[in-house]
């Protein structure tokens, strides 16, 4: 993403946001899965989460969604 797309964080209230979003894909990426899907579970049943353990249950490590593992072409 880059330096030009922290141009669009004009108050601290938007860098924490972008950071927030930007942590949340990071962390799916480590847990092997895919940030868009892990992101779309989140959403979905964050409204719900009104205990601290059903909050800790939608963290990445533990999510039971597909784990993805990327496959890179291989060239001769």
């Amino acid at each position: 993403v880059g330096r030009k797309a922290w141009l669009f964080a004009d108050t601290s209230q938007g860098a924490r946001a972008s950071a927030t979003c930007y942590s949340l894909v990071e962390t799916a990426k480590a847990n092997k899965l895919e940030p868009s899907v892990y992101i779309q579970h989140v959403l979905e049943r964050i409204a719900d989460a009104d205990t601290l353990e059903k909050l800790e249950a939608l963290l990445p490590w533990n999510v039971k969604l597909e784990r993805v593992s990327k496959k890179v072409p291989q060239f001769d």
